[in-house]
């Protein structure tokens, strides 16, 4: 078995990867991992199971490649794993507690952890962070569950272990779960002065009009190299009630504007998303009128969060951002989002991009 050493050496020769001393320098720790769970788990009667490896937190900013070095990684160990992204993970644990409760079960969390642990020997996940308090309260038990059964963990985070969920509603009771985390799992960070995904959108163009083949396949392109072809929907639960965007993979959303627009969302749903994601790929804005007026007033919402959170927006639409909307009420409004979303297409727009 080629270890990740070896596997990152081949993709430098091979022209895949550029060399970077900062990612080499945390491949052994995934080599340590994957080394150790290979190595075949002896049982007998009288025999205790060996402890699992310690996991690993890697940490750092956005685009040094903390997910390729997931991808290569995960790819190279063998033994019954899972890759998710931590929001979507934590999201089905809520749906499994939701069932549990429904068979009045004295800790429903037992048996949402149990089928967890049952069915992996390996969680990796894509950007840990605690946002939502329901999150927050249950973490600490969850991971304490996995780690005595035997699973190992690795993630990646945008953030270091002691600025998970900072300032959050009732942080003193999360607090035991950051030190669980430096307990159970080595913390290092990736310190790459290289921004990868940076050049992935730098000179590219990111509003295309009008709609139509052309357009689509280009943002195809850049969805395909912004996200390796990799997706999951991605769910946000804001005042009780569930907003889906179909398409998702670390910190990039892709949605249509009528999933967006079309529904009945408000300034909590945009707010909550904008604060959730780097770069939406909004598709098919249509022309705007007193005949859409209501989905036009949600788009005007729209970028407005997506504005203050530099959130990087690409886009297809009917018509360039000053002809968008050209009768109706709210006219005078509109030249502001106009101007917005001229300003958004600035090679160096976006939060954590530049």
């Amino acid at each position: 078995m080629r270890t990740l050493p070896e596997i990152y050496a081949e993709k430098i020769a091979a022209g895949d990867l550029h060399a970077d001393p900062a990612q080499e320098s945390v491949l052994p720790e995934f080599e340590r991992i994957r080394a150790e769970l290979a190595q075949p788990v002896k049982r007998g009667l009288f025999r205790k199971a060996p402890e699992p490896p310690k996991g690993l937190y890697l940490w750092g900013g956005v685009g040094r490649g903390k997910s390729m070095l997931m991808d290569l990684f995960t790819d190279s160990v063998t033994v019954p794993k899972r890759r998710v992204h931590f929001h979507a993970f934590m999201q089905e644990i809520h749906a499994g507690l939701h069932e549990a409760r429904k068979t009045n079960a004295a800790d429903a969390l037992a048996p949402v952890a149990k089928r967890v642990s049952d069915s992996v020997r390996l969680l990796a996940f894509d950007e840990m962070q605690i946002s939502d308090i329901t999150d927050a309260m249950i973490v600490g038990r969850l991971f304490q569950a996995l780690f005595q059964a035997g699973v190992v963990v690795v993630t990646t985070s945008n953030r270091v272990p002691d600025d998970l969920y900072k300032n959050g509603l009732n942080r003193q009771i999360f607090l035991p779960f950051i030190d669980l985390i430096k307990d159970r799992l080595v913390v290092r960070e990736l310190t790459s002065p290289t921004d990868y995904r940076q050049g992935r959108l730098e000179g590219e163009q990111v509003y295309f009009t009008p709609v139509g083949p052309a357009s689509h396949a280009q943002i195809d392109s850049i969805w395909q190299n912004l996200t390796g072809g990799r997706e999951e929907p991605l769910v946000l639960h804001v005042q009780g009630r569930r907003v889906e965007l179909p398409r998702y993979w670390n910190g990039v959303a892709r949605a249509s504007f009528y999933d967006l627009c079309g529904r009945m969302l408000g300034p909590a749903d945009y707010l909550r998303l904008a604060d959730s994601i780097r770069v939406l790929v909004l598709d098919d804005i249509p022309r705007l009128s007193r005949q859409n007026f209501n989905e036009a007033r949600r788009f005007v919402t729209l970028i407005d969060a997506l504005y203050e959170a530099r959130v990087r927006l690409i886009c297809s639409a009917a018509a360039a951002p000053e002809m968008l909307y050209v009768e109706g009420e709210g006219i005078f409004e509109f030249e502001r989002t106009a101007s917005r979303l001229r300003e958004m297409q600035a090679a160096d727009w976006g939060r954590d991009m530049a």
